[in-house]
């Protein structure tokens, strides 16, 4: 008996359909636990639909299988793990952002299975009708996770300082002014016994906080100085650090993708106020009746 070779064993088969092998397109509702799928043909024939649980084994499971297929999902909360994995797999994989579809958007029959359908025919038919995105590498969206751990911990250090400074003040007094790195045990000397001692779990968790923001600070400088070494042109501009330029570098990721530099202002939300399109437009005005004719 001839045996296989191991590229024929390697190579991943594709979906047969009435005899012949053609390639696929799959639709994917990404729910937190399960999600649903549909796969149709070239000709739009409905092949198979089911659901598969939201898990790097499931995924694997379901799709490691199948030939190249061109696979589309919505941007959420597990579209940037699911879009490499699939990705990694052999898969052409197109992100779908729903709220520029008016057609997933603002149907009147969503549901997750309908939903797949939708997403399968519309990738099927011309995958720009999906107004595809393209998430952010793996390595970037790590960076990012520091940065956004720190924010979540200043934002429960401010709550605990403010909810210790509205504590003290019920009570008639006031603790100090300072920032909140600076509020801890030792900044309540100044208020009754008593009344410290109440403070005294929340002031001490501020404390750790602050140590732990303290670190984040030192991993964000570390990983802008070794792995995005052009945050040090961008900490040539006064009041920019280290997490402002590596945040700035991160979001943008591929300065390529944009045709002009200025368009990277109106990508990460900054634009002119009312104010200051109000005077560009009567400048505007101004000239043009100035001009003769």
């Amino acid at each position: 008996m001839k045996k296989r070779s191991r590229s024929q064993k390697s190579q991943k088969p594709t979906v047969k359909i009435k005899g012949i092998q053609e390639r696929v397109t799959i639709g994917i509702d990404l729910g937190d636990k399960t999600s649903r799928y549909c796969m149709i043909s070239h000709g739009g024939e409905i092949l198979r639909e089911g659901q598969v649980t939201t898990t790097k084994a499931g995924m694997v499971e379901a799709f490691g299988c199948l030939g190249r297929a061109r696979i589309a999902i919505e941007v959420g909360t597990h579209s940037p793990w699911v879009s490499r994995l699939l990705g990694s797999l052999g898969h052409e994989i197109i992100v779908a952002n729903p709220r520029q579809v008016k057609l997933i958007t603002e149907s009147s029959r969503k549901d997750d299975r309908l939903d797949a359908q939708t997403l399968a025919r519309l990738a099927r038919i011309d995958p720009q009708l999906l107004r595809p995105i393209q998430h952010r590498s793996e390595a970037a969206q790590t960076a990012l996770t520091v940065i956004r751990v720190r924010a979540a911990l200043i934002a429960v250090r401010t709550s605990l300082v403010n909810t210790a400074r509205g504590l003290a003040k019920a009570m008639g007094e006031r603790l100090p002014k300072c920032d909140a790195d600076q509020m801890g045990v030792l900044r309540a000397e100044s208020v009754p016994p008593k009344l410290r001692q109440l403070l005294e779990p929340l002031l001490k968790e501020v404390e750790s906080l602050t140590e732990k923001i303290k670190d984040s600070d030192r991993e964000i400088e570390q990983i802008a100085r070794k792995d995005y070494p052009e945050t040090a042109l961008l900490q040539q501009v006064g009041g920019v650090g280290p997490l402002i330029a590596l945040t700035f570098v991160l979001t943008v990721e591929d300065k390529d993708r944009f045709q002009k530099s200025r368009d990277i202002g109106c990508y990460i939300g900054l634009r002119p106020g009312a104010a200051i399109r109000a005077r560009g437009n009567r400048n505007y005005e101004s000239r043009r009746k100035a001009t003769p004719i």
